[in-house]
């Protein structure tokens, strides 16, 4: 069969499928389908989605992914990291699980997925080496630390505002630990303690998934969830009646705002694809509207969450008066006529205009049953620009996880990744994905571990594990309901925190201190900036390309000498005399081009003007790589204004590249071939006998 073939259809390597072969990737299919079940609804609450799009990103995504990526065992799907970024960059535009939220985390997941095939079939993967790699870990110390801390208050029980600092936002979540809901705790520290032995009496085991089901057994059978909805009259209080009517009424008009705000900015860019001057200038007009629109909406944003935290520190009671009426109380002061009950409530939310009021804790509640049905995404034009730098960040770090977890892989059982290839196949799979409901996927570290250690020998395992998310779509989201979210919590706060890692920074200090400084720096940007966390990592690589951009344009250049074995040494570094005050030989470990021939220069006439009474300058250039037309040009001014002075600039260890372009410009014979030399003690020794310096 051509070669081409197996590049436009790389699944075919996976034939013939022997019985051995089936097999292996059943058993790894099915172990690797316990994970991503539970794994996924998780990971889709973190990106502010309800928990069946977890599902939805773990059917057609991974379908694809195996059908067109380079590597047998990864497995693709549903990531904690970008989970969090997804949501990060959402945040200012929508609601987290509103509609509109909803279909910005598809449109996202589309443009992700188009850059990556776009870097994939231009072969540009290399574009990935701009994370340096204390920048990476600088980022996913402080993202894990963000993704952790951020499931915190479905541990504790209480609200987490979301404004536009996350720091501020986890102050206000610790300072709520007084009203911690113990039941949710215990279900928390249950899960959690469970995992851990379960994990430490067999790694076999499918840990997360026991615990899923025994949680979400007891869960019914306490009946954990106890919801009542009640209108804002039947609360007794009229201070606490006012409040929670004031928080009900922002929040109906928060969701006009987010629903006006969205349709002038799609009617703004309607116009604006008219490509008219009528037309644009109504576009302007809309877009001003809806900046007003999007003001008032912050605003409204911030009175809720200040009022959310004020009510949800309420305790109300139920209790029936004379005509056996429900009156909520505040508190727990029964007035005259009332019979008390002895039930707690606390301030859940507001639903279809009414309050929600909860004596239990969160759980997963109602999961739509059946598979996502085919639908083009939704292009919000407007907010494309705004969402293209976190989606190419997040197209780099998702396909740096990829590909790093393939060759992490690959090492072990020889098969060769191509990242190319790897590129395209994530592309694909989030192209493919965002038709059918899914939010952004990549590679998964810890699934992909699993399938290599369960023997996974083909892509047909993810396609196994799959099928499996489709059985419980179709047959197994009720039993589902009462799984408490506290749970979902503890899974994505055990796998993001196994990310911290402290050693890589602290190795990198010992070699790259510039590079550990710049990883700190992004660890703690990244912390500051959240929730816009790809502004942490944007930061890390500006300085980055600016450190390299420095250290191109002024490369290692030094005066040497002989040091007492013989061998050259730089004159300061080492404390050495000069080899003769005739010739000056200069190291410099740098290509010659227009970034750093000012620099050139500059040392250059400083060694002139340390050693006046030298005769010669002579470049060591066997650093030298390469030569452009702005280096062949210094050359030759500096050239001509040391022969003024007469001195006469010389080289000597030139690599073949650079010599050829000299020859080819005719610098060579300009200057003179008695000027370059073959090696560095060629030259030294034609110097020291041509001037009468000493021996060394």
């Amino acid at each position: 069969m051509p070669n081409w073939i197996y590049t436009v259809l790389p699944f075919l390597r996976w034939f013939p499928l022997t019985t051995e072969k089936l097999r292996a990737d059943l058993i790894a299919g099915v172990t690797v389908a316990l994970i991503l079940v539970p794994q996924s609804m998780a990971y889709a609450q973190l990106a502010g989605l309800p928990v069946v799009y977890g599902l939805y990103a773990s059917f057609v995504p991974v379908i694809i992914a195996s059908l067109w990526g380079s590597s047998s065992q990864l497995h693709t799907g549903p990531v904690a990291m970008l989970s969090l970024m997804s949501a990060a960059a959402l945040i200012p535009f929508a609601t987290p699980g509103s509609p509109g939220f909803i279909e910005l985390s598809i449109m996202l997941a589309l443009m992700v997925g188009i850059l990556r095939l776009t870097l994939g079939v231009f072969k540009l993967g290399a574009i990935v080496n701009l994370l340096s790699s204390p920048v990476i870990v600088g980022f996913t110390n402080a993202a894990a630390l963000i993704i952790g801390l951020s499931q915190l208050s479905k541990i504790l029980g209480v609200p987490f505002p979301r404004t536009e600092s996350y720091l501020a936002d986890l102050w206000r979540v610790l300072s709520q630990i007084p009203q911690v809901h113990l039941a949710t705790l215990a279900f928390a520290v249950g899960a959690w303690v469970l995992i851990e032995l379960l994990r430490r009496v067999s790694g076999k085991l499918p840990g997360v998934l026991i615990v899923v089901v025994i949680t979400t057994i007891i869960s019914a059978l306490l009946g954990y969830e106890k919801k009542i909805l009640v209108d804002v009259k039947q609360i007794y209080e009229p201070e606490t009646a006012q409040l929670l009517e004031r928080y009900n009424v922002t929040e109906q008009r928060i969701a006009k705002l987010i629903t006006e705000v969205a349709d002038l900015r799609k009617n703004a860019d309607k116009l604006e694809q008219r490509d008219r001057a009528h037309d644009f200038e109504q576009s302007a007009s809309l877009l001003a509207a809806a900046a007003i629109f999007d003001h008032e909406l912050q605003q409204l944003k911030k009175e809720n969450t200040r009022r959310r935290i004020e009510i949800h520190s309420i305790r109300f009671n139920s209790a029936t008066d004379q005509d056996g009426r429900l009156i909520i109380l505040n508190g727990d002061n029964s007035p005259e006529g009332f019979s008390r009950e002895e039930t707690t409530w606390r301030f859940s939310g507001v639903r279809d205009h009414q309050i929600e009021l909860s004596a239990g804790g969160s759980v997963v509640g109602t999961i739509p049953q059946g598979l996502p049905s085919f639908e083009v995404p939704t292009i919000q034009w407007g907010l494309v620009l705004a969402l293209l730098p976190a989606a190419l960040v997040m197209a780099l770090i998702g396909f740096m996880e990829a590909t790093s977890i393939s060759k992490a892989i690959s090492s072990s059982t020889g098969e060769r990744v191509d990242t190319s290839k790897e590129l395209v196949g994530q592309g694909l799979a989030n192209i493919a994905g965002s038709f059918f409901g899914s939010f952004t996927v990549s590679g998964s570290f810890s699934r992909s571990a699993v399938a290599a250690k369960t023997g996974a020998r083909t892509g047909l395992f993810a396609i196994i594990s799959a099928t499996a998310v489709v059985l419980v779509l179709l047959f197994f989201t009720p039993y589902l309901y009462h799984l408490p979210q506290a749970v979902l919590a503890v899974i994505v706060m055990m796998a993001v925190f196994s990310l911290i890692r402290i050693r890589p920074l602290l190795q990198a200090w010992k070699v790259d201190r510039v590079g550990a400084v710049i990883g700190i720096v992004t660890f703690f940007a990244t912390l500051i900036m959240a929730p816009s966390i790809a502004n942490g990592i944007l930061l890390g690589i500006v300085l980055t390309v600016t450190h390299y951009m420095i250290r191109t344009m002024t490369p290692r250049a030094e005066i040497v000498s002989f040091k007492p074995d013989g061998t050259l040494g730089g004159i300061r570094a080492h404390n050495l005399s000069p080899i003769c005050s005739k010739f000056v030989p200069v190291r410099f470990d740098g290509s010659l081009t227009f970034a750093n021939v000012a620099y050139f220069e500059d040392i250059i006439l400083e060694a002139h003007r340390e050693y006046p009474e030298a005769r010669a300058i002579v470049i060591i250039g066997s650093g030298i790589n390469e030569m452009d037309a702005s280096g062949e040009e210094k050359i030759r001014e500096l050239n001509l204004r040391l022969e003024e002075l007469g001195v006469s600039l010389m080289f000597s260890g030139l690599k073949y590249q650079v010599a050829k372009l000299m020859i080819l410009s005719g610098l060579l014979e300009d200057m003179g071939r008695d000027r370059f030399f073959s090696d560095k003690q060629t030259a030294l020794k034609a110097l020291i006998e041509r001037y009468n310096c000493p021996q060394p």
